[in-house]
């Protein structure tokens, strides 16, 4: 890398939804691991809520914590307020238009709800039984049809949401992890892989190589995989690195390997956001 790289991180919970950490605390620990740039994205579901999620009366309350902090520590790092918003079809959007009210410095965009029939199931969701058992409620126990369906909600997201990047690209191959819920090298999974970074490359996002499932053993690897990290190269999606933090000790996981992991698939840049805009850097 580079002598002037930025170390960023765009993905980072604290207690306002489900992280172990405040909003200071995640700073200091950014300051104390020599990053650049840190960025705050609770989960939002925002004006609705889940278990999850930040509470929609707490909303101001995040955002005005986020910039207290950034202002107090503006000499030592560079603070963003942003937003992980949840895509649910006929129910929230990630937009800049549904968050106008609160300013975010930036939005992630994510899928973790797949719908089927009547009910839903969470593409990150634990225990397995308890996936499995949506599957089979929702989906008629039809694995592929489950997954295929993850992939269509993204493409929607994709094509009709307004988000600056995109959440674990792949998360439903945390299912994979501890037992092999479908197969990554199927004709039609690979098909679902392209046509996903078609909708990419159409939309400018910026995905991101998100460790998160690694730094809480879920799985050996990033998301997205290797083989998808490739495709998304191929149709020129540009990509950043975060860690989805949710404890100051995890966010910088993997991230040095993490740099040579976008190397082998192709990427020469990064991308990272820093006073209003996308900008890249070479790595």
């Amino acid at each position: 890398m580079n002598a002037d790289f930025k170390k960023t991180n765009y993905h980072t919970h604290s207690t306002f939804c489900d992280g172990n950490a405040t909003v200071e605390e995640m700073v200091l620990a950014a300051i104390q691991k020599k990053f650049d740039i840190i960025g705050f994205s609770s989960h939002s579901m925002f004006p609705f809520g889940g278990d999850c999620h930040i509470a929609p009366r707490e909303h101001e309350s995040y955002v005005k914590e986020v910039r207290r902090v950034a202002e107090l520590y503006k000499n030592k790092i560079e603070v963003y307020c942003g937003f992980e918003a949840d895509y649910v079809p006929c129910l929230c959007m990630p937009s800049f238009e549904q968050y106008a009210s609160l300013k975010p410095d930036y939005i992630i965009g994510s899928v973790h709800y797949v719908l089927g029939d009547k009910g839903y199931f969470e593409a990150d969701g634990s225990p397995a039984s308890k996936v499995l058992a949506g599957i089979r409620n929702y989906f008629n126990g039809d694995e592929k049809k489950a997954v295929q369906t993850y992939f269509a909600e993204q493409r929607e997201m994709l094509s009709h949401g307004d988000f600056t990047f995109w959440g674990h690209p792949d998360l439903i191959r945390k299912q994979n992890g501890k037992r092999a819920l479908f197969d990554e090298q199927s004709l039609w999974y690979k098909r679902e892989l392209k046509a996903t970074a078609k909708a990419a490359a159409r939309a400018g996002i910026c995905a991101e190589i998100n460790t998160g499932g690694m730094a809480r053993g879920y799985l050996d690897s990033p998301y997205p995989s290797a083989e998808f990290l490739e495709i998304l190269h191929k149709y020129n999606v540009p990509v950043t690195i975060n860690s989805d933090a949710h404890t100051p000790e995890n966010l910088d996981y993997w991230f040095e390997e993490a740099v040579q992991y976008a190397k082998k698939a192709g990427y020469t840049e990064l991308m990272f956001y820093s006073a209003g805009s996308l900008q890249s850097q070479k790595i």
